[in-house]
């Protein structure tokens, strides 16, 4: 089934995020044919030893402001031990409201850990999709299960369409990992085979209906209605190289900052995320530990909300590569003192058997200039480069920690396996992958040809193709696939392995398995 966009009155949930699940299409009443409630899908996240969030957004005319005006409505939701519905786990009833764009995010207790779960919604005599879910394995739990997730990030919509997902949705996984670049504001890249409807959103209702034009596609919505998600952002649900107040589109503080209150309260409607997360204005609170058994604690990080400025450029671009003093100027943070603080606090404190930090962009110092100079791209990490020092001391400091600790990233559209050094020469501390992207544009071949050649502790580079990646964690070691799209322009390509990993418990390195 091809994944493109639907008319606005089209029945969307009854399409591949039902039957990716082996349910029948789902039948509204006939007072409601022309009034399809639960367009957007359904998603599960944040996943907990005895809950998680359950998230739906009524929206009948899902690319017209939803179509629901301004009264509330209330939302009956089901969770079940079984796909059939036979045996109740939880129910109740949520409100949707205008405020909230008619999404409900329902944060569901009181269930049994480590196993999975049902969940529907009904509204209006019409029914949702079933999605589903899993519980976390409860936090003191010794039992060496393996624990298997997926991470993905940038798919910019125009460029492609999402078979990425549709493969996702039929592995066998624990939980999702998205790790920004969920929307894109602006359009830009060749070869588009679909298009954003309007221009670069900047208010309220157009973020809204940026999500939504996203989110009619029915492989996404098939990854996000079989698995719980975790999710962070950077710059595309905002604007493009955004550093806290500013963008280089926007550069005055009071506007920016109205803008981005705008972009963070749409992502909040549109992601299954628990109320702590809402944005207070221009503010909220993402980062945070997910913790599953014994096995793994995940520490998800906010790297746009905090960050300082860019250094090294004089103009509005973040985009040219530049080197200067200031790029490492110790007061100069990625992640803001406070978020840094708490990540510090929360390397020190006992660990699971693994420590996975998922974080939005390639953390690995690297030198992208060719020829013998020195150029850096000032948006990542290399333009934050005491802060990464200060992360890497504190997982070289919490040897439990450092020995087992794995980096997630997203957002440079390539697919990267790194060794992590605090000296060019020294020891791996740590090992990082980046998954690639869903659908965006990624660099020239040469581009990383001369970056795997000036930084030889990147030890695996690919931007030819668009994907994501698996992660397997167990007792003895870590296992990463990289799964490639064969064609993003085709909503029907084949997904397969692109290239396997390993690492070893207590030895942190890349393992190249096979390609």
């Amino acid at each position: 089934m091809s994944a493109r966009p639907i008319s606005r009155r089209r029945l969307l949930c009854s399409g591949l995020a039902a039957a990716s699940l082996g349910h029948p299409f789902l039948q509204l009443h006939a007072q409601q044919a022309s009034r399809e409630l639960f367009t957007l899908g359904v998603a599960s996240g944040t996943p907990r030893p005895d809950g998680m969030v359950l998230w739906t957004r009524l929206a009948p005319e899902p690319l017209q402001a939803g179509g629901m005006g301004d009264a509330p409505v209330d939302v009956r939701w089901e969770v079940a031990e079984d796909e059939r519905f036979r045996r109740i786990a939880a129910k109740g009833t949520a409100t949707a409201t205008a405020e909230l764009a008619h999404s409900v995010h329902v944060e569901v207790q009181g269930l049994q850990p480590g196993r999975p779960y049902w969940y529907r919604f009904t509204a209006g005599g019409a029914r949702s999709p079933v999605g589903r879910t899993r519980t976390a394995p409860a936090e003191g739990d010794e039992a060496a299960q393996a624990i298997r997730f997926a991470f993905a990030s940038c798919q910019q919509y125009e460029q492609g369409y999402y078979a990425a997902y549709r493969d996702m949705a039929a592995q066998p996984l624990d939980f999702v990992v998205h790790l920004g670049d969920y929307i894109y504001e602006s359009s830009w890249g060749s070869r588009h085979v679909r298009r954003h409807e309007g221009g670069i959103p900047t208010q309220l209702a157009e973020f809204r209906d940026r999500y939504a034009l996203y989110k009619t596609d029915a492989h996404l919505q098939a990854a996000h209605a079989a698995f719980p998600w975790l999710v962070t952002w950077d710059d595309h649900e905002v604007a493009n190289d955004y550093t806290d107040d500013v963008s280089p589109r926007t550069i005055d503080p009071a506007q920016f900052l109205a803008i981005r209150a705008a972009a963070y309260q749409a992502w909040y409607e549109h992601m299954p995320v628990p109320a702590s997360m809402r944005p207070r204005g221009a503010d909220a609170t993402i980062y945070g530990r997910h913790r599953f058994g014994r096995m793994l604690d995940l520490l998800l990080l906010d790297g746009r909300q905090y960050r300082s400025h860019h250094a090294c450029l004089a103009g509005r671009s973040a985009s040219p590569l530049a080197d200067c003093a200031d790029r490492s100027a110790p007061e100069r943070s990625f992640l803001g003192a406070k978020q840094e603080a708490w990540l510090a606090n929360e390397l020190a404190a006992p660990p699971a058997r693994w420590t996975v930090v998922a974080q939005p962009t390639l953390l690995a110092e690297a030198d992208r200039k060719r020829g013998p100079e020195h150029g850096y791209w000032m948006d990542g990490w290399d333009g934050y480069a005491a802060s990464r020092t200060r992360l890497l001391d504190a997982l070289a400091a919490n040897k439990a920690r450092g020995g087992d600790a794995l980096v997630v990233s997203g957002d440079v559209h390539a697919f990267w396996a790194a060794d992590l050094r605090r000296e060019p020469e020294g020891p791996a501390i740590a090992t990082e992958f980046v998954g690639g992207a869903i659908t965006s544009e990624g660099p020239s071949a040469a581009s990383v040809a001369n970056m795997l050649a000036k930084n030889e502790h990147l030890r695996y580079g690919r931007a030819d193709k668009r994907g994501y990646a698996l992660m397997t964690l167990d007792a003895r070691g870590c296992a990463v696939e990289f799964r490639a799209v064969d064609d993003e322009k085709n909503a029907d390509s084949a997904v397969a392995p692109m290239a396997r990993f390993s690492v070893a418990r207590g030895a942190p390195g890349v393992h190249l398995e096979t390609t």
